[in-house]
C-alpha cells in the first residue's frame, strides 16, 4: 500500500475541535442519517488493536429501538431499586425513560474479551474505537458524547447484552444533531504541566 498523503492541518483541526455535547444541546426529531452512524462505525473498526483482537462491539439503537432502551433501563433501575432495597427516585426513572429519546442514534459499547492479552490493552483499544466514532461525529457537526450511566455497572444487565466472563459495557455514545450553531469551547491545563523530557 502506498504511503497516504495526509493532511496534518485538518488532522489537528479535528483532534483539538472534537468535543462532547449532551442531551440538553440535542435537535429532537431529526435523526441523523444512517449511513453517517455506518461511517462512525467503520472508522471504529480501524482503531489500534494489540494482537488484532478487535474487541470492540457495537448494538445501535435508533427509530423504535431508542423507546425500547429507554424502557429497559428505566425498567431495570425500577426492578434493581426493588430488590436492592435502594431509594427508588421518581425524577430518576423518568430521565432513564426519556434521556434516549431525545438523540437519534445510542450506541451500546461492549468490551468481548479475549485470552492472553492484557484486560488494560482491550479496554484501550475500545477507548480508541470510540475515539474514531467522536472525531467522525464531530467532524459531521454532530452533536454526541460518550455516557457511562444507567445499565453501564449494572449487573443484572451483562447477561442482557450477552456478556461473558471478562467482557465489559463499556457505556453508551449519544448521537444527535445539534440544537445550536454554536461549538463548545476547549479546556485543556497546559502541556508543559503534563509532560517531563528527558534528554540526557
Amino acid at each position: 500500500m502506498q504511503k497516504p498523503d495526509f493532511n496534518i492541518t485538518e488532522v489537528n483541526k479535528i483532534i483539538r475541535g472534537r468535543r462532547s455535547m449532551f442531551a440538553a444541546q440535542f435537535k429532537e426529531n431529526d435523526p441523523v442519517e444512517d449511513s453517517i452512524i455506518e461511517e462512525m462505525l467503520e472508522n471504529a473498526r480501524w482503531a489500534p488493536t494489540h494482537k488484532l483482537t478487535q474487541p470492540w462491539r457495537f448494538i445501535v439503537y435508533t427509530g423504535e429501538g431508542l423507546k425500547k432502551f429507554a424502557d429497559y433501563q428505566a425498567e431495570l433501575y425500577k426492578q434493581r431499586a426493588e430488590k436492592n432495597g435502594t431509594p427508588f427516585i421518581e425524577a430518576t426513572y423518568e430521565k432513564f425513560k426519556q434521556q434516549p429519546l431525545k438523540a437519534s442514534h445510542v450506541i451500546a459499547i461492549l468490551l468481548k474479551r479475549s485470552q492472553g492479552i492484557p484486560m488494560m490493552e482491550e479496554i484501550a483499544a475500545v477507548a480508541m474505537a470510540v475515539q474514531n466514532m467522536y472525531l467522525t461525529a464531530s467532524a459531521h457537526g454532530l452533536a454526541a458524547y460518550w455516557g457511562t450511566g444507567g445499565p453501564t455497572f449494572w449487573q443484572e444487565a451483562r447477561e442482557d447484552f450477552g456478556l461473558e466472563g471478562e467482557d465489559t459495557l463499556m457505556g453508551f455514545f449519544y448521537v444527535a444533531k445539534p440544537a445550536t450553531d454554536n461549538w463548545p469551547e476547549g479546556k485543556r491545563e497546559s502541556l508543559d504541566e503534563k509532560v517531563a523530557w528527558i534528554r540526557e
